[in-house]
């Protein structure tokens, strides 16, 4: 199964940018659609930037389009997170997921029960 590690993640202010990493290992990372999602204290977990196995499709959420970028690099086994011009509303913990044989439309808007590969996450903390 594979297995997923994130990192990068922190206290920045308002305004600030961090770039967060999804590294991969057990199985390659190339036939999975890779997705970030993030759960906010009090609240659901929301599939926030989802990227396909060639990185030729990306999806974002409402709310972190223009600011935030999805990308891959399958050599190196990593996918990445930036994210620029960032808000107290972007303040939790941020997942990383894969999964085989789907669309970032499904992986970021669909069910959740159906991912098998979770990060443990990394907690953004977005405060002056």
């Amino acid at each position: 199964q594979l297995q997923l590690v994130e990192s990068g993640g922190g206290l920045v202010q308002p305004g600030g940018s961090l770039r967060l990493s999804c590294a991969a290992s057990g199985f390659t990372l190339d036939y999975d659609v890779i997705g970030w999602f993030r759960q906010a204290p009090g609240k659901e977990r929301e599939g926030v930037s989802c990227i396909s196995t060639s990185g030729g499709r990306t999806k974002y959420a409402d709310s972190v389009k223009g600011r935030f970028t999805i990308s891959r690099d399958n050599a190196k086994k990593t996918v990445y997170l930036q994210m620029n011009s960032l808000k107290p509303e972007d303040t939790g913990v941020y997942y990383c997921a894969g999964k085989l044989f789907t669309t970032v439309q499904a992986m970021c808007a669909g069910p959740q029960s159906g991912i098998n590969s979770w990060g443990k996450g990394t907690l953004v903390t977005v405060s002056s």
